[in-house]
């Protein structure tokens, strides 16, 4: 059972988000200030957060760089694009606004839950990708990417099995790569494809003709 971190002062939103995760078969456990959550991640650690921003004390953006190889889905109030792009860019894998749907919020959590690698690097092939580090290599040897090169190698590779549509990576990619639009992404994607296969990697990015792109077996 995936167990899920609650970190928010906000009593009825946390009574409400632990009835529901535990109604969806994880395990939820609370901390109501910085300092708290600190501690319960000292007994245990979770496959998941849901991060509050203004909490008691030690407040959201201070305790994100210290929740480092654990998915973070930041759920708050404060809805100002820049500093959404900031928190995303500083570690957290998601950013849900309130007041949110819970339905959309449970489809993001089973989704970064998906996507959660094990050991933290992503493998594919001869091809690594590691988040901590921000950094991708092929047989070892580091790949030198753009920001959104990079971007896109890792949400493709966070989705190894499925088709990731262009829609789907332009809404996942707006907020950390602003530079990556409708019309720039099939440069953006030709590029990394190029350096791919320059560093040993071969053709493993597919492109599915009217839908988007895929992890593919071909070299």
């Amino acid at each position: 059972m995936k167990r899920i971190l609650i970190i928010d002062d906000d009593l009825p939103i946390g009574n409400m988000l632990e009835e529901a995760l535990e109604q969806a078969g994880y395990r939820a456990s609370r901390a109501y200030s910085g300092t708290e959550a600190l501690l319960a991640l000292e007994r245990a650690r979770p496959d998941l957060i849901l991060l509050d921003l203004m909490l008691p004390g030690l407040s959201g953006e201070e305790l994100l760089p210290r929740l480092r190889g654990i998915p973070v889905i930041v759920v708050s109030a404060k809805a100002d694009p820049e500093h959404r792009a900031d928190l995303l860019l500083g570690g957290a894998a998601d950013y849900v606004s309130k007041p949110f749907s819970l339905r959309e919020l449970l489809a993001r959590i089973a989704l970064r839950l998906r996507e959660a690698p094990a050991g933290g690097v992503l493998r594919f092939g001869r091809l690594s990708v590691d988040p901590e580090r921000r950094r991708a290599a092929v047989e070892g040897k580091e790949v030198r990417l753009t920001r959104t090169e990079y971007a896109i190698l890792k949400l493709l590779m966070q989705n190894p099995d499925r088709v990731v549509t262009k829609s789907g990576l332009l809404e996942r990619l707006s907020a950390d790569t602003p530079d990556c639009t409708e019309s720039s992404l099939k440069m953006h994607v030709s590029n990394l494809r190029r350096k791919l296969r320059e560093a040993g990697a071969g053709d493993c990015i597919e492109a599915v003709w009217g839908i988007g792109f895929k992890m593919t077996g071909k070299s």
